[in-house]
């Protein structure tokens, strides 16, 4: 009988030659993954209470041909399984001068149990995924936050429930003790084994190359937002690192990651050439506070990526949380002076049109279009495009500087798993928002909007995932693949 895995594996890429398996296996023994004819060594990198942790990198030059490359991880003692008893996966490498094939979603779980037992199959997307990728396969899965959600930990760690009931005054003084910090550490570990072991999703983590970052529920729901006595007391810094501890293993794939803006471990932005295409992902959430969302340090990393290296070719920008959406602004000034204050802080202000963040919303637009005018000055493509989640509905937008004739345009995914807002409680967010053209400067040549995606309502309220591929009239389609028979997409110049 084979030895099975307890995680993985998990396939990620890091640019247009170094591909990525990792895996969590019961046994501390020298293990190797065989992609095609070549064995290469993996190295241990965690041990963790179910087992232990391995990355092993694969560098194959890039060649005028696509190629499938198979491979399978071993040990002295033999080949090894998945928990769906998989012996070997595959995974597509896109010809040199290809246009790559992406896929994005976000919001991969339920906030609740009450909506996971509502619905008949959860995990309905991700069957979809696997069969689009049979057909034609994805070269990247960009997945753009809530990859888990921890909110469970509230109840289901005994320490920090005991803790959440005490007084404020009393929350904020109290240290974590060791045993609330062993039971962070099985629930965040155990939570990724479960949520991760879906037999389409395992395959798919398996089979297509992916890049990911956070938000706030891979912590737990709106993480950073909080006040400042709350976020920065003793337990929730305990439990942010915890939480950093097995995002920094699972989805960052070990801090040898190649495409970190940062070796210190203070942020996770991440950017990575491939093909024509810049990545640059966002860490939205590492440093994030109630008054900003990343910090000067992170801010340097990123211009300096914008201003060095994305001199050319198109950006894919990974924003969890949208830039243009529904305005929350008045909701967010009736709250301040209610009794609700509270509980719906952390909510309103994770939205980029908080007040407290609507400066440093306008510096990543102005920082993008600068960037934009060093691709054309290059005489390079300028298509920029964010990729955004968290909403629960999938959305288009655009920021056009009409003076410069430059656009950047947002795509929303969510979720890949999480169900929409019901029709009553969109009626509710419709009532005291709204989506009106937004002018950014004075002299209103900088303007934001919400566009209708082809074949679709503008909003749509159901579990999607996107992909997003040029076409042969050098377009970039956009098409959201829905938990329903509407199919919605959007050309992009």
């Amino acid at each position: 009988m084979s030895e099975k895995l307890v995680l993985g594996p998990l396939l990620s890429v890091e640019d247009d030659n170094k591909y990525i398996v990792c895996f969590l296996s019961k046994t501390n023994l020298d293990y190797s993954v065989i992609f095609n004819n070549t064995i290469v060594k993996a190295t241990k990198f965690a041990n963790l209470n179910s087992g232990y942790f391995y990355r092993a990198e694969y560098n194959i030059k890039q060649s005028k041909n696509s190629r499938i490359i198979k491979y399978q991880i071993q040990n002295e003692k033999g080949i090894l399984e998945d928990f769906n008893k998989r012996d070997f996966w595959e995974f597509y490498i896109p010809a040199k001068d290809e246009k790559p094939k992406f896929a994005y979603g976000s919001c991969n779980g339920f906030s609740s149990p009450d909506l996971l037992a509502k619905i008949d199959v959860p995990y309905k997307l991700w069957e979809k995924l696997e069969i689009a990728h049979k057909q034609e396969p994805f070269s990247v899965l960009i997945m753009g936050g809530d990859q888990v959600y921890a909110d469970e930990l509230w109840s289901k760690v005994l320490e920090l429930e005991k803790w959440s009931k005490l007084k404020m005054s009393e929350k904020v003084k109290r240290n974590a003790s060791k045993t609330m910090i062993r039971q962070l550490n099985d629930f965040y570990e155990k939570l990724y084994i479960k949520k991760w072991s879906d037999k389409s999703m395992s395959l798919a983590l398996a089979s297509i190359p992916t890049v990911m970052m956070w938000d706030d529920h891979d912590i737990f729901d709106g993480w950073g937002s909080y006040p400042e006595e709350l976020q920065t007391c003793n337990v929730y810094n305990n439990i942010f690192n915890v939480a950093k501890k097995y995002f920094e293993i699972f989805q960052i794939r070990t801090i040898k990651n190649h495409t970190l803006l940062s070796k210190k471990r203070d942020h996770f932005s991440f950017a990575l050439k491939f093909r024509n295409y810049h990545i640059l992902g966002l860490d939205n959430r590492a440093q994030r506070s109630i008054y900003s969302v990343m910090g000067n340090e992170q801010w340097k990393d990123i211009n300096n990526y914008l201003d060095e290296n994305a001199l050319n070719d198109n950006l894919l920008v990974l924003s969890a949380v949208p830039v243009v959406y529904r305005d929350f602004s008045c909701t967010e000034d009736l709250v301040d002076f209610t009794s609700w204050q509270e509980e719906l802080t952390d909510d309103l202000k994770d939205h980029w049109r908080a007040k407290e963040h609507q400066g440093e919303r306008m510096r990543l637009i102005m920082r993008l279009f600068m960037n934009i005018q060093k691709r054309k000055s290059n005489k390079k493509n300028t298509r920029t495009v964010i990729l955004s989640g968290d909403v629960h509905v999938g959305s288009l937008g655009v920021i056009n500087d009409h003076e410069n004739k430059d656009k950047i345009h947002q795509v929303v995914s969510s979720g890949i798993v999480h169900t929409p807002p019901s029709y009553i409680e969109w009626l509710g967010i419709c009532a005291v928002t709204n989506d009106r053209n937004e002018f950014l400067n004075e002299d209103k040549t900088i303007e934001t909007s919400m566009l209708t995606p082809i074949g679709s309502a503008k909003y749509l309220r159901v579990r999607n995932f996107v992909t997003l591929n040029e076409g042969t009239d050098e377009k970039l389609w956009i098409n959201w693949v829905c938990d329903n028979k509407d199919k919605p997409c959007y050309a992009l110049n």
